[in-house]
């Protein structure tokens, strides 16, 4: 069996050993000088990475003027909704499965995040019900795609992305396939 270490992208491990809060006001959307929408301030694009990064070391979501996304969100599209909304409903709208995951990612930071997806967690409810959330951090379809899945629930959280399969997206990155083909062969 693989280790989960293995499998985690590099950005993921930093943010998570750092553990830089990033809190709701860190987290609104706002908008750079192209006029791209981000998750809070200072986003920078990571050639050999093929993201684009927060100065928390948290990855974001870029939403040009016209509409296209960058490629990391929308890669999280199509992973979201081939892996999670079974559970968590389409554009993470929730079920009376489990909780809608574009409410959570108003509240829960980035690590957290990971940390839930990575582990699981069991919440114990009024009158002794049990919401399961499974680990998924031997699961290869879930953590080498992580971020994008991470920067897509944010942007429906923030309110920037709209539902529905996304218009436009940019080309994959080079830095972002590499790291996707290593993290998958690991």
């Amino acid at each position: 069996m693989t280790s989960i270490w293995k499998m985690i992208p590099a950005a993921i491990l930093f943010a998570a050993a750092s553990m830089v809060a990033i809190g709701p006001a860190a987290a609104e959307a706002t908008k750079n000088e192209e006029g791209a929408t981000v998750a809070g301030k200072g986003a920078e694009f990571d050639e050999d990475a093929g993201k684009w990064f927060l100065e928390s070391g948290a990855p974001t979501y870029h939403i040009k003027k016209d509409g296209k996304i960058d490629f990391l969100t929308y890669r999280g599209f199509q992973r979201y909704h081939s892996e999670c909304h079974v559970c968590h409903g389409p554009e993470g709208v929730g079920s009376t499965y489990a909780p809608a995951l574009a409410e959570s990612l108003k509240t829960l930071s980035y690590e957290d995040f990971i940390g839930v997806v990575a582990s699981g967690r069991i919440v114990h409810q009024p009158g002794g019900g049990e919401s399961v959330m499974p680990a998924l951090g031997d699961n290869k379809n879930v953590m080498c795609y992580l971020d994008g899945i991470y920067t897509y629930l944010k942007a429906r959280a923030d309110g920037v992305m709209p539902r529905g399969r996304p218009k436009s997206k940019d080309p994959k990155p080079k830095g972002l396939g590499e790291a996707e083909n290593a993290c998958l062969e690991g």
